[in-house]
């Protein structure tokens, strides 16, 4: 079994442009989670990028609504889980284009105007595991800043986290492969080839 490839975030365009769909890999370093209200926000507010609180240049937008235990004015993430990305489609290409991201993690992956993105500016999605958000969790190494956390609540805020080891599959990468498209693809020839048998 090959060993998972080690990335750090942010990472450059030719750090991300060594990887291919279906390489496993460990994540490392700074992610941002950002679900429908941060989209949004980015999309039609377009802020500057010196009007955020951290820079989303070489960065990793996780869709991921944590769960955060506060105690003592101190935040713990107990659920880190990732969420559907397929909805965000509407807006993650402009994000990738105009904030210089180069990383998208979520689950289900994403849709043609991302992929595309994806090829045109050296970036790649990752596919997080469903079903394991306190293992997950375990991956954080701390919470190193909050943005919107009042306006938008605990989910839909944008948090800046420190990771160590966050396991990952690349399942879009940046030469406009999409592991999702081949599997759609080869399942569609295997339910028309049952059906075109069934009359037999």
């Amino acid at each position: 079994m090959v060993d998972p490839k080690k990335i750090k975030f942010p990472v450059s365009t030719e750090d991300i442009k060594g990887l291919s769909a279906g390489d496993n890999v460990l994540i490392s370093g700074e992610i941002v989670t950002a679900r429908d209200k941060a989209h949004e926000m980015l999309y039609n507010e377009r802020p500057d990028r010196s009007e955020l609180p951290f820079d989303l240049e070489g960065a990793l937008i996780y869709h991921c609504g944590p769960i955060v235990e506060t105690k003592d004015k101190e935040h713990r993430i107990v659920a880190f889980g990732p969420t559907t990305s397929i909805r965000l489609e509407a807006y993650e290409a402009w994000v990738i284009e105009n904030y210089g991201v180069k990383g998208i993690m979520g689950k289900g992956g994403m849709g043609k105007d991302t992929l595309t993105a994806l090829r045109e500016y050296g970036a790649a999605y990752f596919h997080a595991i469903g079903g394991a958000a306190s293992y997950l969790a375990e991956k954080v190494v701390r919470i190193a800043d909050v943005y919107k956390l009042d306006e938008f609540g605990m989910p839909e805020a944008m948090w800046l986290i420190q990771v160590r080891d966050f396991p990952a599959i690349v399942t879009m990468d940046p030469s406009g492969k999409s592991l999702h498209d081949s599997i759609r693809s080869e399942s569609e020839k295997i339910y028309n080839d049952l059906i075109s048998n069934s009359g037999e």
